[in-house]
């Protein structure tokens, strides 16, 4: 049975689509079937994965609004074992349509539900806000990936999210927990970027992934090609540290 993996922080440029991605590809490079499921109407995870966004026909969007069969949805990448349902722009307004659909919270769920046994893991990617498609991610996934990024602001918004988290638990999904806080674009030269890491560690103790995410221009890199780090440059360390952490998860959900 896959687990399903949402990766949300309603804080923008926190590296949420950078980590899907990469995390994806690494996991599957380590011979795990991966899904990544792009919920986040930017589309950047699909178009970075080698997407062509213009010829999608079927994507989350016709799934959630138009009851497509989400087999149609599934597009296969560049990496073996590694396959997408890309977003769409349309899934800005989704919401809205949303609002009148019966049990609106758990559309997602149902959608994934025939699917689910075919991965090892399913990772959602959440777009930048706690709007009703990041509710069903959440609603949907056994676990959730915080992305921190090491700059100042970086723990504020952590306690919006933490709450919505609570709620959905409270009302939703009951067995919904927190795989790990993920602390990204770190530069260990800065000193900044070593007091968030203290801090973070300090305040989430063991949910605090080993592996942090370094600042490589490789990483950032990557997506305008198409590819993840690990095809573009597989000695990067953004390559590396993503490995580290697929690595971190296998072992952790062994």
């Amino acid at each position: 049975m896959g687990k399903i993996i949402a990766l949300a922080n309603q804080k923008g440029g926190v590296g949420k689509t950078t980590t899907t991605m990469n995390l994806g590809a690494s996991l599957a490079t380590l011979e795990k079937s991966v899904l990544i499921v792009d919920a986040d109407p930017q589309a950047n995870a699909s178009s970075g994965l080698g997407v062509d966004i213009k010829e999608v026909e079927c994507s989350i969007y016709e799934c959630i609004i138009n009851k497509a069969d989400v087999r149609d949805a599934i597009y296969t990448t560049d990496i073996e074992n590694l396959d997408i349902i890309p977003s769409h722009i349309d899934l800005v307004g989704a919401e809205i349509e949303m609002l009148n659909m019966d049990n609106r919270e758990k559309i997602l769920r149902h959608l994934l539900e025939p699917i689910r046994a075919e991965y090892d893991y399913i990772l959602i990617d959440c777009s930048p806000s706690l709007g009703l498609i990041t509710v069903n991610a959440l609603s949907t996934a056994d676990s959730v990936i915080i992305p921190v990024q090491c700059e100042y602001f970086a723990l504020e918004g952590i306690s919006k999210l933490l709450n919505t988290i609570k709620i959905i638990k409270n009302k939703l999904n009951p067995t919904l927990e927190i795989e790990g806080f993920l602390l990204t674009m770190y530069d260990s030269r800065l000193r900044l970027a070593n007091q968030i890491y203290d801090e973070v560690k300090r305040h989430f103790q063991e949910l605090v992934f080993k592996t942090v995410i370094q600042r490589n221009v490789k990483l950032s890199e990557s997506p305008s090609h198409g590819l993840p780090v690990i095809l573009y440059d597989a000695d990067s360390t953004g390559s590396k540290n993503h490995l580290a952490l697929a690595k971190e998860i296998i072992s952790k959900n062994s």
